[in-house]
């Protein structure tokens, strides 16, 4: 399990003139401290070493009430203040597929380092690996707290991605000329929900950990880079919601035309009834057999009704197209 775990463990410690990254090769080499002058981002893909993880937290003397939290089997998204640091529970999509997997991750953060542990192997955070080791921008000179906006940042850039390629692929599936009251069309839309609330489950759940962020007050810990993501955040909330709107507009008008439809059928069918009403009585009056029916004995009976059964079929039709009934 150990060896597992250093495997899948790896740290990049950081600071304006230097850059190193390695991997350990014991558990006692593992130290998260705010005594040195670099910033220290370990991080650990899996949540199956826990017993690692209480090791780690007595030796390095952290707040043992992250054992407790680490030993929850359930994780709600939680930030939670201990003694300099702060602990962060947090579900992130995988957007790598349709499908919109889930991971749990987790961060312990302080002043002068920053744990993420991340549930499945695999992130979006190799850019910000790129910009340490090549010395861009200012995330050199700065510490753990702009780290992890980064970190949110970028989980946050890959939400609006995913969502702007999957909505210019179901604009064109959805788009109004293809609306079809059909099962196979109706499925599409009601799929496209689905993960659309998919989104706006893990945005908002972002979007509560960026507000609880806002509020922490520990030493060297600057919040004042959150509230660009919390910005974000609620753009893409207000676009998710614009699109459900969308959507529910489309299945309405999906049952509008299935109306129209119906209705369409049932006024044939009430014309033709009208039509035909008439004529019925007319054949079920001459259709019965009593012997004194003179117009049975006249010679032109039968074109009289005939010629009456027509005309009453014109007066109807012109009488429906009149009203414009049809």
């Amino acid at each position: 399990m150990k060896s597992e775990f250093l495997k899948n463990t790896s740290l990049i410690s950081y600071s304006k003139k230097s850059f190193e990254k390695s991997c350990y090769t014991s558990i006692l080499d593992v130290i998260l401290t705010n005594s040195t002058p670099s910033t220290e981002w370990l991080n650990t893909y899996g949540l199956n070493f826990r017993e690692i993880f209480r090791e780690i937290i007595a030796n390095n003397n952290l707040d043992d009430f992250l054992i407790k939290l680490f030993m929850d089997e359930e994780h709600s998204n939680k930030v939670i203040l201990l003694n300099d640091l702060v602990f962060i529970s947090t579900r992130i999509l995988k957007t790598e597929s349709r499908t919109l997997d889930s991971e749990q991750m987790f961060f312990i953060i302080s002043s002068g380092f920053l744990w993420s542990i991340q549930e499945k192997e695999g992130d979006y955070f190799n850019w910000i690996r790129e910009r340490l080791e090549n010395n861009k921008g200012i995330v050199r000179r700065k510490k753990a707290d702009y780290l992890l906006f980064l970190i949110l940042e970028s989980i946050v850039d890959n939400y609006e991605d995913t969502y702007q390629k999957n909505a210019e692929l179901s604009a064109t599936i959805l788009e109004a000329e293809n609306i079809k009251p059909t099962p196979e069309f109706t499925a599409k839309v009601e799929k496209r929900k689905q993960e659309l609330f998919n989104f706006k489950k893990a945005t908002i759940s972002l979007k509560d950990t960026i507000l609880k962020l806002e509020k922490i007050k520990i030493e060297e810990f600057d919040v004042k880079y959150f509230s660009e993501l919390k910005e974000q955040t609620n753009n893409l909330i207000s676009n998710i919601d614009f699109e459900l709107q969308e959507l529910e507009s489309k299945i309405n008008l999906i049952f509008s035309i299935q109306g129209h439809r119906l209705n369409e059928v049932m006024k044939t069918l009430t014309i033709l009834s009208v039509i035909f009403i008439p004529l019925t009585f007319l054949a079920g009056i001459y259709g019965m057999n009593f012997a004194n029916m003179p117009e049975l004995n006249w010679k032109y009976g039968y074109f009289l009704i005939l010629g009456l059964m027509l005309v009453i079929t014109i007066i109807s039709v012109w009488y429906f197209k009149k009203k414009k009934w049809f």
